[in-house]
């Protein structure tokens, strides 16, 4: 059997990947990654960092790739096949890089090699590889012995399969519901979300129209359903899915008490007070109080808009809708009732002028305009027919390629993300350069009938902020695995890009370009758009404290003893403290809080805040310098993007900006200044 996932093409096959390669794939890579683990540790290999890639960065990068692809196609196209294939191979997987991480061998010639006189000598990029290399062995338990050792390496395994178990959970919940809606129920229901849901009901040989909890599906509802008992319905069902309110096999009760537990017994393991102190580790942001005291002053900055926002609901609710008293199923409803009102358009109005082909064409402009770069259709195999592939071209020559998966379907995990399937590394074995590739993920609605599929500006938004991950990830000019483009960035300032990218959707000659009515071709009027950015920080505070409210809730979660047994009662006071808006006490939203439990953000969501102070700020020299400049375009590329993980987070910003990073422009933006 050819196994596609062993083979050094420089794509994957993903059209003749199936379930049965997973096992045999992983073993074989396994056996070589094992077999180089013991070469490396051992007398004939010295401590030398070009002797140690060799012998283990090679088959190790190897691995990581091919489980990289099951783990993808996992997100993108789970089947129960794929997903028995996948938790057979975990355990195999965490518990190799888990000994790997904590070989007390491996880390000795590491540090041996940072004691060599030829330390001195390596690159700055390297250096920097070396000591997160060093900070990572104390993080991954290198310094333990005996039980406690074999304590750590048992709770990665556990604590593994219990994340996929979580991420599993909300998927099925997720797929799980559907409700078929009458015609008349959908009134006030956008036509192309009314047309897509008589489509699945269709599709199934059912009456009526399939609303889903999908993104696509249920948010249109939630902001143009006139009928209020549909409203409920849906919000009931999206806010406990994988609860105890639900089907037992999904709830997430009990996996979140486990991983809590046993992520504050890891952090004792590694003598640290609490696991927020393990995830701070590696951030630019020190301590947890630091993390604490950030979020409570900004949402004490945010409180008086909040304030005000609340109150301008609560009353065109009452005077305008008859809604006397706002239930959380009333609030998008209401809100884009009261923003057609002042603002004079409705998000549907917009979304006709942003079909997505028109919108790839305009981001692509903007890129190669500031970043001196091409973007090209190119052919891959994929593993759907909606994937499309591009590759990145600067003076001819590659620099990275990416797949683009953006539409909503079964079998997709919710949310948008970018993801690498390869980093730029300059080979040791081949010394050949390795362009990085990138997955781009959203989950957009389909095209209907001959119709390209239509983006709100949340959805245009969300595109450029995972564009702008890839663009991280694919214009590094590093060539050092770990610490090149993404890879060994600070968590908390790896949305810096992301980030950045979102402030082109509101400027009037990127939109005039990416906007092209679906049905005259004609771009987004000017009016309307002057509608929007008037608009742009409509409820604002209120937002802010949203975030601030999942910030908060996380950090205490992971620094809080008995946080384990107390996780409704925590968010509970959270929401106290900081929201203005009531919640049923159904709600159970901690069950599908997917970034802290399964998704690498746990102790760490504050960074989306943290990270808007940096982005914010670096988009102001733009303003300052011309949007679409390109010198100051390649003055960011090459201090932010090119950069990678080679340096400080902070040094690069200054590097770019000439000085520490600001408030102010955050605040402004957001309109609370």
């Amino acid at each position: 059997m050819t196994n596609p996932l062993l083979q050094d093409a420089p794509l994957t096959d993903f059209a003749a990947v199936r379930p049965e390669h997973v096992t045999p794939a992983i073993d074989a890579l396994l056996a070589e990654a094992n077999a180089a683990l013991d070469r490396a540790v051992g007398p004939d290999v010295p401590p030398d960092y070009d002797a140690l890639s060799m012998v283990l960065e090679v088959p190790v990068e190897r691995l990581g790739r091919a489980w990289g692809v099951v783990n993808h196609l996992a997100h993108v196209a789970d089947t129960p096949e794929l997903r028995a294939a996948h938790a057979e191979n975990l355990p195999k997987i965490t518990e190799y890089y888990t000994r790997q991480g904590s070989d007390e061998r491996l880390y000795a010639k590491y540090k041996a090699i940072a004691a060599s006189p030829a330390a001195a000598q390596l690159s700055p990029a390297r250096r920097q590889a070396l000591a997160h290399a060093l900070r990572d062995f104390r993080l991954g338990g290198a310094d333990l012995q005996g039980e406690a050792k074999a304590r750590f390496m048992a709770l990665q395994d556990r604590m593994a399969e219990l994340s996929q178990a979580f991420s599993n959970h909300v998927l099925d919940a997720t797929d799980a519901f559907a409700h078929y809606a009458t015609a008349e129920e959908l009134a006030g229901v956008p036509a192309d979300v009314v047309a897509a849901a008589r489509a699945a009901a269709e599709a199934e040989g059912k009456e009526g129209h399939k609303l889903t909890l999908h993104f696509p599906s249920y948010f249109p509802v939630m902001q143009y359903a006139e009928n209020r008992a549909l409203r409920e319905t849906l919000y009931t069902a999206y806010v406990t899915r994988a609860s105890e309110l639900g089907a037992a096999e999904r709830d997430n009760s009990a996996v979140m008490r486990e991983l809590l537990t046993l992520r504050a017994e890891e952090a004792r393991l590694l003598g640290f007070a609490n696991y927020a102190e393990v995830s701070l580790a590696p951030k630019m942001a020190g301590t947890p109080a630091e993390v604490l005291h950030f979020l409570r002053d900004l949402a004490q900055r945010a409180r008086p808009s909040a304030e005000k926002d609340l109150a301008d609901l609560r009353a065109f609710a009452a005077s305008e809708l008859g809604l006397t008293e706002l239930q959380a199923w009333d609030l998008a409803y209401a809100g884009e009732k009261l923003k057609e009102a002042r603002y004079a358009f409705s998000d549907q109005e917009v979304k006709a002028y942003l079909p997505l082909p028109k919108v790839l064409d305009g981001l692509f402009h903007i890129v190669e305009t500031l970043f001196e770069v091409s973007i090209r259709p190119a052919e891959a195999p994929v593993w759907h027919p909606s994937v499309r592939f591009f590759r990145i071209e600067r003076a001819g020559q590659v620099v990275g390629e990416f797949y683009l998966d953006p539409h909503a379907r079964p079998g997709k995990r919710p949310g948008a993300w970018m993801d690498s399937a390869r980093s730029r590394w300059l080979r040791v074995d081949s010394h050949r350069l390795q362009t990085p590739v990138a997955y781009l993920v959203c989950n957009f609605s389909s095209p209907v009938g001959d119709k390209p599929a239509l983006l709100t500006h949340d959805e245009l938004t969300t595109l450029f902020h995972e564009f702008g991950h890839g663009l991280h990830h694919m214009l590094t000019q590093v060539d050092e695995m770990g610490v090149s483009g993404i890879d060994g960035v600070e968590w908390d300032a790896v949305e810096l890009p992301s980030q950045f990218m979102e402030n082109f959707c509101w400027e009037w000659d990127v939109i005039r370009r990416l906007s092209a009515h679906v049905d005259s071709g004609e771009p987004l009027p000017r009016a309307l758009f002057d509608k929007m950015l008037a608009a742009k920080n409509f409820q604002s505070g209120l937002q802010t404290l949203r975030q601030v409210e999942f910030g908060l809730f996380d950090m205490r979660l992971h620094t809080e003893a008995d946080a384990a047994e107390r996780v409704q009662a925590i968010l509970a006071e959270v929401r106290q403290e900081v929201a203005l808006v009531p919640v049923p006490p159904f709600s159970r939203t901690a069950h599908t809080f997917s970034h802290i439990f399964a998704g690498g953000y746990s102790a760490g969501y504050y960074s989306y805040k943290w990270a808007e102070v940096l982005s914010a700020d670096a988009w102001s020299a733009f303003e300052e310098e011309g949007v679409l400049n390109p010198e100051t375009g390649r003055r960011y590329r090459r201090e932010i993007l090119e950069a990678g993980g080679a340096r400080p987070a902070i040094e690069s910003f200054k590097a770019f900006r000439g000085r520490e990073p600001r408030i102010d422009a955050l605040l402004r933006h957001q309109g609370m200044a």
